[in-house]
């Protein structure tokens, strides 16, 4: 056979800017065919049928189409064929730039709340109103003597999920008004999420509405936090407002974050009313 205008897989290779192995992988994936392959020594050759298919896998990588599609249409030319694969690999797209536009929200938020979460005025209460939010959560008794002590309530809550819905600053604790009113602060009653608004979750949710809430950030963690529990109910007291419902506990920065605990922050609110 006439070698004249072929060329050996290796200088293929660099010619295309590819591995040797890629051009073996198209080939066994039924998308490119030596033109010739010596049946001494096994060495492939390629000519300029081969470079054609080669400038349309390209292309279609380039696109971010799959082998399998490439090969679909190699297979079957046409150019409603070509239609219909570019229409399809659009929407493809389409899907992943609306998941990365959700990924880059989220990323943004963890990056508000932590700069909010390290530049904290601490053991100071505040009178702030908490926004509408959108929870899914659990009654649940349990005592917290470290972070760990959540994960129990913080795998049911992530039961059944597509995707982790627990991240960063997120889940949180709280005490009911009956038991702030006893001044019971060393055990939780309940268990929450805060869902993001592109969030699905699998089960159920609430939008709890945004309330006015005595706020208070403190350097420590849920096992530090009776004695702030009592300054803001002081605080409530001495006012003379009167609480109405049930507490909020957030580790905004915790050991999941940082191993220096003297960067801890908690943040704890209860909602209150004026009489």
């Amino acid at each position: 056979m006439d070698k004249k205008n072929l060329f050996q897989i290796g200088e293929v290779a660099r010619m295309f800017h590819l591995s040797v192995g890629s051009l073996r992988h198209y080939e066994k994936a039924g998308l490119l065919h030596p033109e010739y392959i010596a049946p001494d020594s096994g060495y492939r050759y390629y000519g300029p049928k081969q470079f054609e298919v080669l400038n349309m896998i390209r292309s279609c990588r380039t696109l971010g189409m799959p082998l399998e599609q490439i090969a679909d249409f190699l297979n079957n030319r046409s150019i409603d064929k070509m239609f219909q694969i570019l229409e399809s690999q659009k929407q493809s797209v389409l899907r992943q730039q609306k998941e990365l536009d959700i990924i880059l929200r989220k990323i943004e938020d963890r990056i508000q709340l932590l700069e909010d979460a390290s530049a904290s005025k601490l053991n100071r209460i505040d009178i702030r109103n908490t926004p509408s939010r959108r929870v899914a959560w659990l009654k649940n008794q349990l005592s917290l003597e470290t972070y760990t002590d959540l994960e129990p309530a913080i795998r049911q809550l992530n039961l059944n999920q597509e995707s982790n819905a627990v991240w960063l600053g997120k889940v949180g604790v709280g005490i009911s008004e009956e038991h702030l009113q006893a001044h019971k602060f060393d055990a939780y009653d309940r268990v929450f999420l805060i869902l993001d608004p592109e969030d699905t979750y699998n089960g159920q949710s609430e939008i709890w509405p945004s309330l006015t809430c005595a706020c208070l950030r403190f350097c420590g963690s849920h096992k530090d936090a009776p004695a702030y529990y009592a300054r803001i109910l002081d605080f409530i007291g001495q006012h003379h407002f009167k609480l109405s419902g049930f507490s909020r506990e957030i580790t905004l920065i915790d050991d999941g974050i940082t191993s220096d605990s003297s960067q801890f922050v908690t943040e704890i609110q209860i909602p209150f009313e004026a009489d």
